[in-house]
């Protein structure tokens, strides 16, 4: 099967242009949408990254994001949505988690909602990003007809 992403990103003439990220994002009926939990800053293994960095862990948390998306048979142009969490009440601290996410989606800067969080699931994590993406599956296209035999 090959895929093709399906997402639009709207950007509105009509709103501030200061935001980093699309106002919206369409998908068209038939696309596979694929929600993602939120990726933590977690090694192989288990264990919390980057302690009490926020940039650190927020790019360990895109690494992962991105590993979950392949797996689902996607990449970071299909997300359409995403939602940064960041354990701190320090607006410093969500732009330095941010900026690493902003970075790494790029051109593709979909519809994005910072919050800042009282507290996270893991011990010392700081950062958790959750995404939706969206595809369109498409079947391989049939080789050349075998001639008959004679």
């Amino acid at each position: 099967m090959t895929r093709t992403s399906a997402v639009s990103l709207i950007r509105s003439r009509s709103l501030s242009g200061v935001a980093e990220y699309a106002y919206a994002a369409t998908a068209p009926a038939g696309s596979r949408l694929i929600f993602l939990a939120g990726a933590c800053p977690l090694d192989e293994h288990g264990g919390t990254v980057a302690v009490g960095d926020y940039a650190g862990q927020a790019a360990q948390a895109v690494a992962n994001l991105r590993t979950a998306l392949a797996d689902a048979g996607a990449s970071v142009e299909d997300v359409i949505n995403t939602r940064v969490l960041v354990a701190s009440a320090r607006q410093e601290d969500l732009v330095a988690a941010w900026q690493v996410v902003r970075d790494a989606f790029g051109d593709h800067d979909v519809p994005s909602t910072l919050m800042g969080v009282t507290v996270l699931g893991y011990a010392d994590q700081l950062v958790e990003i959750e995404a939706v993406a969206a595809v369109l599956d498409e079947p391989e296209p049939e080789g050349p007809a075998c001639p008959p035999s004679a």
